[in-house]
């Protein structure tokens, strides 16, 4: 394969062109995972007014399908960039697949509590059914659901960082999938810092765990400007010519 004929993407050369057989069960299962998520799949309004109080659950339904399509779309862009089918991609990717399907309960759970919380009880069709004495157990089930999914994403990113000889990844390639590992690195300390408040011996307060979350808005972006001042820097020339 002449790697400099392949089309680029993001200033990768796209290796996989086709889609592999775990690629097709892991995006399965993520498109089963959002339709477990739909508003009131196990029922249908009987009426006008039932319609109207159960559309108040959209807010909560598009926040966990967000959360669900950054996990997804890592993926996918993994997949275009490496074009990997190994036994390491089989296993990483199966483990993503069953935790995305167990994740999916709590993910519904705290996104239609927090909209609930927020709104006063007007962006929930009905009040979450949980005790203070649980909140911190449902954020610790959610922050161990998100935390195993950063971990596979940054372990199939370390994957491929081990095989870039073998996939002659140039300085782009090798910087940008250093870059992507920090990233989910990041992402998923909150999960991890989440855990640890989760499990103090005294509760902060309620909901403290969830608190570790907000930072992501924040530092993100400023890991973005760092290291996109950082890649220009080092390649810009090659940057300012695709």
């Amino acid at each position: 394969m002449n790697l400099d004929e392949l089309p680029r993407r993001d200033g990768f050369r796209q290796r996989g062109r086709d889609m592999t057989r775990i690629e097709t069960l892991t995006d399965a299962a993520f498109a089963f995972a959002l339709t477990m998520l739909v508003i009131s799949v196990s029922q249908v309004p009987a009426s006008y007014g039932e319609m109207v109080r159960l559309m108040r659950d959209v807010p909560a339904f598009v926040c966990a399908a967000a959360i669900m399509f950054m996990f997804w779309y890592a993926h996918h862009t993994w997949s275009r960039r490496f074009g990997l089918d190994d036994v390491p991609t089989v296993l990483l990717s199966f483990a993503l697949v069953l935790t995305t399907l167990v994740y999916v309960f709590p993910l519904r759970f705290m996104t239609t509590t927090f909209m609930w919380f927020v709104s006063g009880g007007r962006l929930a069709s009905d009040a979450p059914h949980v005790n203070p004495a649980d909140v911190n157990g449902m954020c610790l089930t959610y922050a161990i659901g998100f935390t195993v999914m950063c971990a596979c994403i940054v372990l199939l990113n370390a994957h491929a960082w081990r095989r870039r000889e073998a996939l002659e990844l140039d300085g782009r390639e090798r910087f940008d999938t250093l870059c992507e590992i920090a990233a989910w690195c990041i992402v998923g300390s909150t999960g991890i810092a989440a855990i640890a408040i989760a499990l103090l011996p005294v509760p902060l307060w309620p909901a403290a765990p969830a608190w570790s979350f907000m930072v992501l808005p924040i530092v993100m972006p400023i890991f973005g400007r760092v290291t996109a001042r950082r890649r220009a820097a080092r390649f810009g020339e090659q940057s300012a010519s695709r």
